[in-house]
């Protein structure tokens, strides 16, 4: 299958997927979800909703598991002029993301972006994003891990792979784990998920579909750099302590593009990076700040 190079419309729906219990984040997930984790006092899911409206989306689906109520009690049914809704995972405790992915198949029938909920970025990186069939990623460095594409003269994915043990014989770009999808691909992504579902894996990662599809030839992603400026993964403690250097807090608006409700739980706040020793390179993501240097 071709990349389709004429953009169409812009996407305007977001798939956001926040079903997980963020166990490498210890104690500060236990009564609350990973994404309301606090980055010099905004929460990711807060930055999240944030780029999401300045860059004109008009809908989101949340896919939620863990502490499900949190998302409900902060965004209610309406964020500005995002309409939100839900999709509970009531399996999220024995699934994987690919089963997130799939229980969003009856409610999304149109173009959309799909992300996860524990990335923070910044909101311009979308710009390159908001048109469908087209991969977010990074120029993958020989101590990165986890999934990776590979691209051909026209910047288009030729292999998407699930982990990083060759040597490296070409460029490599890191995944960032945001997509958008034209509804031709979300049909043929939602055929394939179908199987893999039907056939017990429910604890594959959704590329395992997405890199079989684009293998045969049936799916086609763009790539998008997100090298221009910083993003990050936050899966550990460690992880925190980078987002807030690479985020600090003057660099968040004080202009909201919208209004958020306080949820009645606690959201922790992790503002010293210095508790923690942070790795000299993170093997997750991008390690935006050491490649400045």
């Amino acid at each position: 299958m071709e990349y389709n190079s004429n953009p169409g419309e812009p996407v305007t729906t977001a798939l956001l997927l926040a079903a997980g219990i963020g166990s490498r984040l210890c104690s500060l997930t236990k009564n609350t979800p990973k994404s309301l984790t606090l980055i010099h006092g905004k929460s990711i899911l807060e930055r999240l909703i944030n780029s999401l409206s300045q860059q004109g989306f008009k809908r989101l689906v949340v896919v939620t598991g863990h502490m499900e109520h949190c998302f409900r009690d902060f965004l209610g049914n309406q964020v500005g002029n995002i309409a939100i809704d839900y999709i509970f995972s009531s399996r999220y405790k024995t699934t994987n993301n690919i089963y997130s992915l799939w229980m969003a198949r009856e409610i999304i029938n149109e173009p959309f972006l799909l992300l996860e909920s524990d990335l923070v970025f910044d909101p311009s990186l979308l710009d390159e994003m908001l048109y469908p069939d087209r991969i977010a990623v990074a120029k993958m460095q020989p101590w990165m891990n986890g999934s990776y594409v590979t691209s051909n003269r026209s910047q288009q994915v030729k292999t998407l792979m699930a982990g990083n043990t060759d040597p490296f014989t070409e460029t490599r770009y890191k995944t960032v784990n945001i997509y958008s999808l034209s509804l031709t691909s979300w049909h043929l992504i939602v055929k394939r998920l179908d199987q893999h579902i039907a056939d017990g894996k429910v604890n594959d990662y959704y590329e395992t579909v997405f890199a079989e599809l684009i293998a045969d030839g049936s799916l086609a992603f763009k790539i998008v750099s997100f090298d221009r400026k910083p993003w990050y993964e936050i899966d550990t403690l460690e992880d925190l302590a980078e987002a807030e250097k690479l985020f600090p807090a003057d660099t968040y608006k004080a202009t909201r593009a919208v209004t958020l409700a306080q949820p009645d739980v606690f959201i922790p706040h992790f503002n010293n990076a210095a508790t923690f020793s942070s790795p000299p390179l993170k093997t997750t993501g991008l390690m935006y700040a050491t490649k400045q240097l």
